[in-house]
């Protein structure tokens, strides 16, 4: 499925330099694609307002970039990002069909 919700990501990722100099924008889009899956499959309803459910996502987060080795200098602050971003669009994910 292609749309914008991997892009909103995507932006996310890239406002690291150290990150795009190393990864590259293929490598990039490719984690934000797959962060968007695994954010999607992972919503539920108000998943934001609720602590153990968030922490899980920031957990995925943190080991989807480690397993791109994404560069460790902004991590917290791409963290952050992402989960921004999810937040905008979880909503709409808890009521997609697979």
């Amino acid at each position: 499925m292609s749309d914008l919700r991997g892009p909103s990501l995507y932006q996310a990722l890239v406002q690291n330099e150290s990150a795009v100099r190393e990864l590259g924008h293929p490598a990039l889009r490719a984690l934000a694609h797959e962060l968007t899956d695994e954010l999607r499959k992972s919503a539920t309803i108000n998943w934001q307002t609720r602590k153990s459910a968030r922490a899980e996502m920031m957990a995925m987060i943190t080991v989807s970039l480690a397993r791109h080795s994404y560069p460790p200098d902004a991590k917290k602050e791409t963290v952050d990002r992402v989960v921004e971003q999810a937040e905008l669009l979880a909503d709409n994910w808890a009521f997609e069909h697979p």
